[in-house]
């Protein structure tokens, strides 16, 4: 059996590469906010909009991807949705610590489970229901017991609010796939420059912009998006935090084409301990034992969640077209957790995947 270094380099570095940006583009954002007093969400999220459909064409280019028509009908809910769920992300992770923005990533699988079941009325089985009761028994720990929730009520009110529109956003983004018969990232070419142009409508009617500069005091004009003091290192701050944001779905793209969705999983599963570490080594979260004690209980609840899930998949590909999970995150967004995947089938990812 020969040995080719090439063919288990590629996906590595695909996976690195992914570890890298999505729980990079965590720290960048939380660092735009905290330590640069960039706190404008919407403006935030557009500048990543407009940086995605920008990358976009680039990766269309590069061949990545092909270009498919979709009807604008169908993708206005969608581009609302994405513009719901990625701003209160933002938002979550601007009032609380980056250790309970994570838990609130975790916290979307039993989120998309409960709404299937609600709304779609599909039945889990009792394995998967009993992992998803785990990992709720870990995030009910983990945020009882956390000692930093920055936000008070209102930030925890945020986060419940940005658990619910990411599971929303997902389960819809998956329906619409499937429906439009589009891969993830020819829905997002196609509903990004409608997300942006609704974030550009909303800009001046949620944030203070500063275009009354005469009326203001200079304390006022400086908490606007004209007046704000746009230091070199808060451009560049900025800029990396949009440069991740393509790197998040370049990457995802093509460790889901190169790799296995266990691959996929472990990834995810590195890179929920590298946003808590960083959590704590950057930003100062505190990490008790009870706090610790509740992570590890969800982040076992999601393991086996993903493995049940893996398995299914394994299970419906021996008699159909085999599946791969493909997570419908935003870029502007990175440390998913492998329980936000929704299975979709091979091939519907704009070119055909790799074995």
């Amino acid at each position: 059996m020969s040995f080719a270094p090439g063919a288990n380099l590629k996906p590595a570095l695909y996976a690195l590469l992914n570890i890298v940006s999505a729980s990079g583009i965590v720290f960048a954002n939380k660092a735009v906010m905290t330590t640069y007093g960039f706190h404008f969400v919407v403006a935030l999220t557009l500048i990543h909009t407009t940086a995605t459909i920008g990358g976009m064409k680039a990766f269309e280019a590069a061949g990545l991807y092909e270009k498919k028509a979709l009807p604008t009908r169908a993708l206005l809910p969608l581009a609302a949705a994405y513009v719901g769920y990625i701003v209160l992300n933002n938002l979550n992770l601007n009032l609380n610590t980056v250790g309970f923005y994570q838990i609130t990533k975790i916290a979307v699988a039993p989120a998309v489970l409960a709404a299937e079941a609600v709304f779609l009325g599909k039945k889990a089985t009792p394995r998967v229901t009993a992992s998803i009761g785990v990992v709720c028994l870990g995030v009910g720990l983990a945020t009882v017991s956390d000692p930093q929730l920055g936000g008070g009520l209102g930030g925890l009110l945020v986060g419940a609010g940005a658990v619910a529109a990411t599971a929303a956003y997902q389960i819809w983004a998956g329906t619409k796939q499937k429906e439009l018969a589009a891969g993830s990232m020819q829905l997002l070419d196609q509903y990004a420059p409608l997300a942006a142009g609704m974030l550009a409508v909303l800009v001046p009617l949620m944030e203070p912009v500063g275009l009354a500069a005469g009326s203001l005091t200079p304390e006022q004009r400086a908490g606007t998006l004209l007046g704000f003091h746009y230091s070199a290192a808060a451009v560049l701050a900025i800029a990396v935090s949009a440069g991740l944001g393509l790197l998040v779905s370049l990457s995802t793209f093509l460790v889901i084409g190169a790799t296995s969705s266990l691959t996929y999983n472990v990834v995810g599963h590195v890179k929920t301990v590298i946003i808590l570490a960083g959590g704590c080594l950057f930003f100062g979260d505190e990490m008790p034992l009870k706090k610790l004690g509740g992570i590890g209980v969800a982040m076992a609840g999601i393991v086996w969640y993903s493995q049940l899930k893996l398995a299914a998949s394994a299970g419906g590909a021996s008699s159909s077209a085999p599946a791969s999970v493909l997570p419908v995150t935003s870029p502007s967004m990175g440390g998913g957790s492998p329980g936000e995947g929704v299975a979709l089938v091979a091939g519907t990812t704009g070119k055909p995947s790799s074995a």
